[in-house]
């Protein structure tokens, strides 16, 4: 808590990681929107060869100039790797075990955890990147 009885985001604990993932699940139901949320928020929060997107484009997509529907969005925080497929509308999410680039271990998880994991790791990259801390506050406060 800050001295005004707010909730310091980049304060270690679950209160923080609670109104984290609830942030970031706040557009899950409509994926497409949650997606790129989601993208841009992690673009701003972390280093960016830290965040991999796959994208898909139409014709449509070319010729409007758009970037196209996410397919693919893999975040790297230290040991961990986090993956979110969408496929057909559907999101599947994974937690990879990474030691040194590789893959160790991997294990398929629900949207909702996928999301609880990713605060997570947002979180604790915030207490020691001034950067991080400010995009999560950014994205906790709906700027």
């Amino acid at each position: 808590m800050t001295d005004h009885g707010e909730l310091d985001p980049a304060a270690p604990g679950p209160g923080s990681i609670d109104l984290l993932a609830a942030a970031l699940r706040r557009d899950a139901a409509d994926l497409e929107v949650y997606t790129q949320v989601l993208t841009g928020a992690l673009a701003d929060a972390l280093p960016t060869d830290a965040v991999a997107v796959e994208r898909r484009r139409s014709l449509a997509d070319r010729m409007a100039g758009r970037p196209g529907r996410i397919e693919r969005l893999e975040v790297s925080m230290d040991d961990r790797r986090l993956v979110l497929h969408v496929a057909q509308g559907r999101p599947a999410g994974e937690v990879c075990q990474v030691v040194r680039g590789v893959v160790l271990s991997r294990r398929p998880v629900a949207l909702d955890e996928w999301t609880r994991e990713l605060a997570t790791a947002v979180t604790a990259r915030a207490h020691s990147d001034a950067r991080a801390r400010a995009a999560l506050e950014r994205l906790l406060l709906g700027g």
